[in-house]
């Protein structure tokens, strides 16, 4: 676990952010949940490195959403898709509630079923 008192206020807020911003998926549906993480880490990811760890984390987590939510689409036609998508919605929303909890703590979350797509 990582110690709250080597980050500044302003790296837990914007690692905080970075996971935070994936809820732009209910603004802007296709790709919001992506588009968020992705801004809030480039825009700090070489000032600190623990906005780097956690807005990758994020990302890495949205993408994997995603796809996971492309993969079960087809499903729903055969019903079984349906809670399973509910279920995923669920997880995925818990998810980025408890890690920008976390984030602001100063404390590493780590996302499940997440694929490390940026390592």
């Amino acid at each position: 676990m990582e110690d709250i008192k080597t980050y500044t206020q302003s790296e837990r807020d914007w690692a905080m952010f970075c996971h935070l911003s994936a809820f732009a998926s209910y603004v802007f549906p296709l790709g919001g949940g992506i588009i968020g993480p992705l801004i809030c880490w480039i825009s700090r990811k070489d000032e600190s490195e623990w906005v780097n760890i956690n807005g990758r984390s994020s990302l890495n987590f949205q993408l994997s959403m995603a796809l996971y939510t492309v993969l079960l689409i087809p499903l729903c036609f055969i019903i079984v898709g349906i809670p399973l998508l509910i279920g995923l919605a669920i997880l995925e929303l818990v998810c980025i509630i408890v890690a920008s909890i976390r984030a602001a703590k100063g404390e590493l979350f780590k996302y499940p079923l997440s694929i490390p797509f940026l390592q």
